[in-house]
């Protein structure tokens, strides 16, 4: 670790390569090092002449390793969390103990935690209740679920919200319903 730097990590020499090292390096790759360089001379971590001589070895790097070592002593974005030694033998077998966790990559962003849920749409969930009521309202409510049930459909199409499978289950009940209400109407029409 360089003694200016604490905060740095410490990188692979280079007579340990680590497996990306031999990688062709991109234009992309030389211009975002060529940006870290830059960083740091605008910082005072460069004299002149060590940033245009590093500048100049950008330009021509074909590998990841030969621009890691460009800037291996070089704070790299934003600053980074300080490595920590594991913790003591001691601290480790607790199970609250003082937690390690490691840093994540720049530019990783985990997944949110608790996952973030959609709301349900309220005609939806009507649509369903009203189709089920069905059983205790000897029907009744078959048309105001079948209602309920294409409303969410439209608003569902509109809206990010959860509830499609109860407004498609709303609507089959609701027109089973209807269906069955019309037909034994007609019945006792006929009959009556």
């Amino acid at each position: 670790m360089p003694p200016g730097n604490p905060w740095q990590r410490p990188f692979a020499p280079p007579e340990a390569p680590v497996p990306q090292s031999a990688m062709r390096a991109a234009q992309a790759d030389r211009e975002r090092t060529i940006d870290v360089l830059k960083a740091a001379f605008a910082e005072g971590r460069l004299t002149t002449d060590e940033y245009h001589d590093r500048t100049e070895r950008a330009q021509c790097a074909q590998t990841y390793g030969q621009l890691a070592q460009l800037v291996q002593d070089l704070p790299v974005g934003p600053m980074p969390t300080p490595l920590l030694p594991p913790p003591p033998a001691a601290f480790a077998a607790m199970p609250f103990g003082p937690q390690v966790r490691p840093v994540p990559p720049y530019g990783y962003l985990p997944p949110a935690w608790p996952p973030v849920r959609r709301r349900t749409n309220g005609a939806a969930l009507a649509a369903l209740l009203l189709g089920l009521a069905q059983l205790v309202s000897i029907g009744a409510t078959g048309l105001p679920a079948l209602i309920c049930g294409i409303v969410a459909k439209n608003q569902l199409r509109t809206r990010d919200e959860e509830g499609d499978g109860m407004a498609t289950a709303g609507i089959v009940l609701g027109s089973l319903g209807t269906a069955l209400w019309t037909f034994f109407f007609l019945l006792a029409l006929r009959h009556g």
